[in-house]
């Protein structure tokens, strides 16, 4: 096979050539460092520089632009290359179940108590927060879905809904597809892969029903939440590691706020509550976190 520059003309082979070339200097890095902040509050430090390059490149390349100050120029006159290098610049690695000791609780301890809402007809909302491709959500609907139809039954009979949201609009567009590789849908115990995920060409599609309860949108964390409903579960894993003390003090009192009474929040196993919302929630397992008082 031939490299990817060979099919390229002489003049795009060359500015490639050049923007992987480019060096990024501390003032650019500091600049694009400003914007992360400002935008997406995420903590860049001067060790990052290496990936920054690496992961702008590519957006110098597409511009046609050789050096990293002029990057910078345009990042500043532009919103959408700024929102676009924001993107670049966020970390979408996840997996099926990660973390599978949230999801032990979720099933023993939480879904007893959002079946019994829905049986009492009562709205059950969770809400998997810088969702990613969408591997978090959907391990969460098949925990609550079970290994079959008569497990699945009270999704189907009650008001159960899922949001998805990550900053990012290119894997909110795989959240609403469902669609992954094989390798991919390894983690998944074999009680669920078999039940929820429908071969697709060479690769597997997360069944219609489970699909149906999750709405995926583009949401930055830190701008204003459109979301009005209190929810029951929240999932933030390894999210917050990117974001100083002031950023996750904030973001956390704001989960607190939006969780009902008796709603539990998740986080990664690097993270932990700091601030008000440290205060006001009740650690229940590991990274695991309940907002004290019943919900009617």
């Amino acid at each position: 096979m031939k490299p990817a520059s060979a099919s390229l003309p002489r003049e795009g082979a060359d500015a490639a050539a050049l923007a992987a070339g480019a060096e990024l200097g501390l003032p650019e890095f500091r600049a694009i460092a400003a914007v992360m902040q400002e935008d997406a509050r995420i903590h860049l430090v001067e060790s990052k520089i290496v990936l920054v390059h690496s992961r702008l490149s590519r957006r110098l390349r597409e511009h046609g632009l050789t050096r990293f100050a002029d990057y910078v120029a345009l990042v500043r006159e532009d919103p959408a290359e700024r929102h676009a290098m924001v993107v670049a610049l966020t970390t979408n690695h996840t997996h099926f179940f990660r973390e599978d000791h949230h999801f032990d609780h979720l099933r023993q301890t939480v879904l007893p108590q959002l079946q019994a809402r829905a049986r009492a007809g009562m709205p059950v909302r969770i809400w998997s927060a810088g969702c990613s491709s969408g591997e978090e959500v959907y391990s969460v609907a098949m925990t609550l879905a079970g290994d079959g139809p008569s497990s699945a039954a009270w999704l189907r009979q009650g008001d159960v809904k899922l949001l998805a949201t990550d900053i990012a609009p290119h894997v909110v567009e795989s959240v609403a597809r469902g669609v992954y590789s094989a390798s991919t849908v390894q983690p998944i115990p074999a009680m669920y892969r078999d039940r929820w995920m429908k071969p697709h060409g060479g690769d597997f599609v997360v069944a219609d029903e489970l699909r149906a309860l999750v709405t995926a949108r583009v949401l930055n964390l830190f701008d204003r939440w459109p979301m009005r409903q209190k929810y029951d579960v929240i999932f933030c894993r390894n999210v917050m590691i990117y974001f100083d003390d002031r950023a996750k003090a904030e973001l956390e009192a704001r989960f607190v706020d939006m969780l009902a009474p008796g709603g539990h929040l998740y986080i990664g196993h690097s993270e932990r509550l700091v601030g008000a919302a440290a205060q006001a929630m009740e650690p229940v397992g590991q990274t695991i976190y309940l907002k004290p008082g019943g919900r009617a």
